[in-house]
């Protein structure tokens, strides 16, 4: 199709099929042909890495989404915990929590999890060549996240089969046309999480953890000012965390290996210098990003791309749009593991930027680097089936022989 129809046609609510599996075509036609894209309802949809940046380096530029999110979910419990948790707000909230979580994953932290998450990763393996054709998402990817922010939150072994269902139920509502369907299995699943939060944190209250190394207990017991989360701001970022750390690293880690599997040259590269391992990393969070978009409010009026945006404008940031933008990426279309430099938005900027994304990178690095050492023959068993969501980019299943 013409770029400048796909364009012109362009809106989130109503994307065709062919988005879903390769959106970039869009995506350039919209830098090429119309940056501050209008989109239905009035807001707009920025596609270049400049504008995209521009808007991350505003203050006015607000994450609080009570405004947006009141008529997508009513008075319901994904309204209240879309508007509670860290990343849909604004300070003060986001301060305090923000301070509070990255208090317990400090560079010390990080440092600790490791030779764990390398335990973890050589189990799944030692796994998965017992049976020779898996789920690499089933059994690989999804497993990694859930027992790392598991073992973060000090949630019973045991009790962590529900977490990914729930998960994917709350994140799926934030899709940009939810169905009544979706909202319902969402609204159900906070109801939940909510119901086996508030019996772990009783729990913990009674017996708790490592201030240092678990997060609830840091969460829990606040800071040595005494400042404190209210009970649902605790109950909600507790959700956030389990939810955040979860999908996109599935996602990172099935994407990444989707391309190592789709470009030989680039696997062979990797496999014969593993020192590249965390430059490949971040070209995929570049090149094919978990999270494709964000959102923004304007608090105050603001010029992008030469035109004046009103306060009250809902800004839908295209992540995965401004990773491939040519003027910033020499090259953007191509995959190169070795890419310097990488300067993606996949984790977003400033006060925002994703409070877990050294442990995401943590996750992503042993997890590709030992999959590519210990599986050289690596390759697709099966057709893969991909996510039909358009806010994350993943697969659902991608079968392999190992």
């Amino acid at each position: 199709m013409d770029p400048r129809i796909l364009a012109r046609e362009f809106q989130l609510a109503r994307v065709p099929p062919a988005f879903i599996d390769d959106p970039y075509p869009f995506y350039a036609a919209l830098r090429e042909h119309d940056p501050v894209h209008e989109l239905d309802g009035g807001g707009v949809f920025l596609s270049r890495y400049d504008d995209v940046m521009a808007v991350y380096r505003n203050p006015q530029a607000l994450s609080d989404k009570k405004a947006e999110f009141g008529p997508k979910f009513g008075d319901t419990p994904l309204f209240e915990h879309h508007t509670s948790s860290l990343v849909f707000n604004d300070p003060p909230l986001h301060t305090r929590v923000r301070r509070l979580m990255m208090g317990a994953l400090n560079q010390r932290a990080i440092v600790r999890m490791e030779a764990g998450v390398v335990r973890l990763v050589d189990d799944l393996l030692d796994e998965m060549a017992a049976r020779r054709e898996v789920d690499l998402i089933d059994e690989f990817a999804s497993q990694i996240p859930v027992e790392v922010i598991g073992n973060l939150l000090d949630v019973p072994k045991g009790e962590r089969e529900p977490l990914r269902a729930w998960s994917l139920a709350i994140l799926s509502a934030l899709e940009p046309a939810p169905d009544a369907a979706v909202l319902e299995r969402g609204n159900r699943a906070v109801t939940d999480f909510l119901a086996y939060l508030r019996g772990l944190i009783a729990d913990r209250r009674q017996q708790p953890g490592d201030y240092e190394t678990d997060v609830l207990t840091r969460l829990i017991q606040g800071e040595g000012n005494g400042e404190k989360l209210t009970e649902a701001e605790l109950l909600h970022n507790c959700i956030f965390m389990l939810n955040a750390g979860h999908e996109t690293t599935t996602n990172l880690i099935g994407n990444g290996t989707w391309l190592l599997l789709n470009q030989p040259a680039e696997a062979a590269r990797l496999r014969a210098d593993p020192g590249l391992v965390p430059t490949a990393v971040e070209e995929m969070l570049r090149y094919d990003g978990s999270i494709q978009l964000n959102n923004r409010r304007l608090g105050a009026p603001m010029e992008i791309g030469g035109r004046l945006l009103p306060e009250g404008t809902f800004i839908t940031i295209g992540i995965g749009a401004a990773n491939r933008d040519p003027a910033q990426f020499p090259d953007a279309e191509r995959f190169d593991v070795g890419r310097k430099p990488n300067r993606h938005v996949a984790f977003g900027q400033g006060e925002h930027a994703c409070a877990g994304m050294n442990v995401a990178r943590l996750e992503a690095r042993i997890a590709i680097g030992r999959l590519v050492a210990r599986f050289p023959a690596l390759a697709l068993a099966g057709a893969p089936e991909r996510d039909r969501r358009v806010r994350f980019r993943g697969f659902r299943h991608l079968p392999v022989r190992v």
